[in-house]
């Protein structure tokens, strides 16, 4: 199984691009999100790779990014999504942005992106909401007083508290406790507001 790639980019065309790498050119199906990290033809790249085999087909697929990989076959594990219809998603969301969503429940969101109606965008926020490991590293004693304080503030306005909690993680992963309690809150309520 070819699980890495690197080498000369001789083609590049979105969805799809040709590594040489020894003399062998390989042919691998991309999301639109390493199609733009991808520099210009002729520039040595490197993509972590994928290996498809049926029985009437190999087929390979590249991603920028460990993190794309790891979504992707995450992805192809959800009943009724396949390699290319994950390759979809993947081109239409980002690997960051799907996990916000899917962690916020936003199936409106998925939804949005083409070939995917409202009840595939459920089951990939019902099934990979189990398999998102969380990032957030362990809350110190500083975060955990704020993010208390932004929870209960958040559930005082109407918000339910299992929402609040998610949105207050992802607020105080991307910003931090240092950010002071106004501009978490206000961020908060913005994310709460695409929900």
């Amino acid at each position: 199984m070819i699980a890495y790639v690197r080498g000369k980019l001789l083609q590049k065309k979105p969805g799809e691009v040709v590594v040489e790498t020894n003399g062998v050119g390989y042919s691998l199906l991309i999301p639109l999100s390493t199609y733009f990290k991808l520099g210009e033809v002729g520039s040595t790249v490197e993509l972590q790779a994928y290996t498809h085999l049926t029985e009437n087909s190999l087929t390979l697929f590249g991603f920028f990014s460990q993190e794309e990989k790891n979504l992707f076959l995450k992805l192809i594990n959800i009943s009724g999504i396949g390699p290319k219809l994950a390759l979809n998603i993947l081109s239409g969301i980002e690997p960051s942005e799907l996990e916000e969503a899917v962690k916020c429940t936003n199936v409106s969101r998925i939804s949005m992106i083409p070939g995917i109606g409202k009840k595939t965008a459920l089951r990939v926020v019902m099934e990979l909401s189990d398999k998102i490991e969380k990032k957030e590293k362990v809350l110190s004693k500083k975060e955990s007083k704020e993010r208390e304080d932004l929870i209960s503030a958040l559930v005082n306005l109407g918000f339910r508290r299992k929402e609040s909690e998610q949105v207050v993680d992802l607020t105080l992963s991307s910003l931090g406790p240092q950010s002071g309690f106004d501009l978490l809150l206000r961020e908060c309520l913005k994310r709460m507001s695409r929900i």
